[in-house]
Order: structure tokens, then sequence, then C-alpha cells
């Protein structure tokens, strides 16, 4: 098991080859929540994700016939990017074998470091296997994106970084997929100020640590935006630090992730990932377990696709009615379509999409379905619109998110 010695022997060693990201405390996050919220924004990085720091350790520990023969690893994305950039810079060949399923991001930012990427796989299973018998071919060092001790020694130098920063911490919220992270920062924590509360948050879906603590065949899989966590199988060396150190997992659902994403994003002005975001997300979703409380986050990553953050940034204006959907059946005639744009424009709002349906043979010959979406500046708004389309006449039927 990995000691706090080895956390900072792996900070020693990083030492300006490693962002120290900042640590800020929010004054908008912790009026939202109640707590005292700090974010460590390990987005910063350069390739915009923790995971550099378990790599970069584990490549500066090779021996010099392992760094000529190269490394291999499988990833969902950014300890991919991290092994490859760091062995890039290090002049070491790397094999990244990636699922099939990796954001196109993720992929082409870790061809441009300079390494070999093998797509191979749904599921991270599938991948590993696929990795395993690549790396016995070609006579390379893999390096776990977890379960191994070099690995979540580099990660755990984020809390020795937190601490230094914000001593006053009492809580430390932190994503979990196969546990190097939390295992990592649970030791060094642990060993510098052992009343610190620890607590970790995976995604519903893949409740794979909180599995393995509690002994249960809990069910994993299934689509989640935090992919990055989305790991079915927990790790053995990591599991048995966070059953010693971790206080408590909490699980968030789909939509919590997607809130905190726009959170940091209309708040921080900071790019997340859902699993980057999923420390907030934790800490929205149940407010009170922190309220007061010097609360630490880590923002572990910004590596989402362009086309998925803009689906989340519109699903969350559907949610707080501020882009408004509805059905209006309307006579057939001349003018009723301007009288509808009046009412809306009149107050203000922006009509975003319009689609008049009037062929269908289930409707009356003159009748006609209007489909129309606009644009509110907030709830109060998109309410005070849809008030003034009902008194020009209409009975609008809105539609869900």
């Amino acid at each position: 098991m990995i000691t706090l010695a080895d956390v900072r022997a792996a900070a020693d060693r990083m030492a300006g080859q490693i962002i120290d990201t900042p640590c800020l405390h929010s004054p908008p996050l912790s009026r939202l929540t109640g707590a005292e919220i700090h974010v460590k924004f390990e987005n910063r990085q350069f390739t915009a994700s923790f995971k550099e720091r378990g790599a970069l350790n584990r490549l500066l520990q090779l021996t010099p016939e392992e760094r000529a023969c190269g490394v291999s690893t499988m990833s969902a994305g950014n300890h991919g990017q991290a092994l490859a950039y760091h062995a890039g810079r290090l002049g070491i060949p790397a094999l990244i074998v990636m699922p099939e399923h990796t954001p196109f991001v993720k992929v082409e930012q870790t061809r441009a470091h300079g390494a070999d990427v093998v797509l191979f796989g749904e599921t991270l299973v599938e991948t590993a296997a696929r990795a395993a018998e690549l790396t016995a071919e070609r006579k390379l060092t893999f390096v776990h994106p977890y379960d191994e001790e070099s690995v979540a020694a580099g990660q755990g130098t984020i809390a020795l970084e937190m601490l230094a920063a914000r001593p006053g911490l009492e809580v430390l919220v932190v994503p979990i997929g196969g546990g190097g992270l939390i295992a990592g920062m649970a030791v060094a924590a642990r060993a510098l100020k052992p009343e610190l509360a620890i607590i970790g948050v995976q995604a519903d879906s893949h409740p794979s640590m909180l599995a393995a603590i509690r002994g249960q065949d809990l069910p994993c899989g299934g689509n989640t935006i935090a992919e990055g966590i989305a790991v079915k199988t927990a790790g053995l060396m990591t599991r048995e630090v966070v059953r010693r150190y971790v206080d408590d997992i909490v699980l968030v659902d789909e939509p919590a992730l997607e809130k905190a994403i726009t959170v940091l994003l209309n708040v921080e002005k900071t790019v997340a990932e859902g699993a980057g975001a999923a420390a907030l997300a934790a800490v929205l979703s149940e407010p009170e377990r922190y309220r007061g409380r010097q609360t630490g986050i880590v923002l572990s990553g910004g590596n989402i696709d362009p086309r998925l953050l803009a689906s989340v940034v519109v699903r969350d204006l559907l949610r707080q009615n501020r882009i408004v959907s509805m059905r209006i059946p309307i006579p057939d005639r001349p003018g009723v379509l301007a009288r509808i744009s009046q009412a809306i424009g009149d107050l203000g709002a922006n009509v975003l999409e319009v689609q008049h349906h009037r062929l269908s043979p289930a409707l009356p010959a003159r009748s006609a379905t209007l489909e129309l979406t606009f644009e509110a500046r907030d709830a109060r708004h998109g309410a005070a619109v849809i008030a003034a389309i009902r008194a020009a006449g209409f009975d609008p039927a809105i539609l869900p998110p």
C-alpha cells in the first residue's frame, strides 16, 4: 500500500514537469451550495486532466531498457492522452488502446502527441484484453490507468497541493472511476490531516467501487456523460486504500452531472467533462451535508466533446424553461402566425424554430398545428410569454424537455 512518503517522492520527482494547478475559493459556488467551495482546477493541466500526474510518475521510474522498448496502456481518454504526452516529451514510444466509442476529441489529441492509437472494443474490459495482447507481442511496459501504486502516488500529489494552498479544508470530494485518484489523495490527506472527511463520487450507472467496498453485486453499465469514471471493475489495490481511508462514497445521476457541467461553465467560466464535474454534482445534490464546511472539490478534467457540451447546455436551458417548446392548434388562415409572433416579440422573447403543419389527414381541413420554440430570459419570462399567447386567444400545449 502506498504511503505519504511515496506521494511526496512523486511530487519531488515531477517537480517542474507538472502544473501546480490553482486551488481557488469560489464565492459564487459557495453562495449556490451553502458550503465554502474551493476548486482544484486540474482541467488546467496541459492535457486538461489530473491523469498526467500518475502517468508521469510511472514513466520517470522506468529502467533504461523499459524506456527504449516503450509503454502501453488502455484508456477511455485522459490517461491515454497523459501517457502519450509525457512519453512523447521524454522520447518514449507509446501505444494507447482505446474503446471504439471514445470521444473523437480525446482520440485526436492522443494521436497528436505522437502515440500509436488503436481503437478496440465496446467496453474497457475488451479494450484491456486487446492492450494486454499487444503489450506482450511488442514487449512493452504496461502503465495501468489506476490500479498501480506509482500511478496512485502521482495522483496523490493533488492532495499535497490542496492542503498546502487551503490548510483549513474540512472535506475533500473526489471523483472515483477505478480509484487511483482518490486512493492517492486519501493516503496523503489522511496522513497530513487525520480529521479531514474524504467523500468519493461515482456515476450511479457505474458504482463499481461502492459495490466492491460493500461486497455487493450492483448493476454496473450503460451510457453516462461521465465516461472518464465509467469503470465496471474497481482496482484491487485502490479498493483496499478506499476501504481504509475514505469515509463515504455517493452516487450522482445524469441530470446532476449535466447540471454541474453547466454551473461550472456559467459560474466559473471553465469547461469540465462529466467526470470532472462529478464532485460538484455531489455537493449540489446533497447541499446540507456540506453546508458551512470548508469543502475542496477536484475538477479532474475538461476534455468534453464540443457537440456533447453544446447538447448539455441546451438541455439545461430546457430544464430551466429558458427554452420553451409548444404545440398550438390554430385556424388555417392568413395572419394567425403573425399574431403569435407579435405576442412573443412584444415581450422580448426570441423565436428559435417554427414548424407549421397543415396537411395531416388527422386535422380538420381548415385547421393547422404550429410547433414553436422560443428563448426566454428566465422561467418567469417564459411563463409571461405563454400567458400572452393564451391572452391572444390560443391554447398552447407545452412540450416536455
